[in-house]
């Protein structure tokens, strides 16, 4: 079974953060860009281990959409 997860990666002023929207705590950090896709790559693997063969039955891609909002600030 194939099942494709969304990634949301955060520049912050120490590197980047990554976190999987599907996976609850699922989450990492890097230095660099490289750096946080193998790092979210393997957390991804690392929580998949932790399911039972049930939860990983339920598992599913979900539609994740974005978007952005402008607001007026001052």
């Amino acid at each position: 079974m194939s099942v494709k997860f969304s990634t949301v990666i955060e520049k912050d002023q120490h590197g980047y953060y990554a976190y999987c929207p599907e996976l609850k705590g699922c989450q990492t950090q890097g230095e660099t860009l490289d750096e946080v896709y193998a790092n979210i790559k393997e957390a991804i693997d690392l929580y998949l281990e932790t399911l039972t063969p049930e939860e990983l039955s339920e598992l599913s891609s979900k539609e994740i959409l974005t978007g952005y909002y402008e607001a007026k600030v001052g």
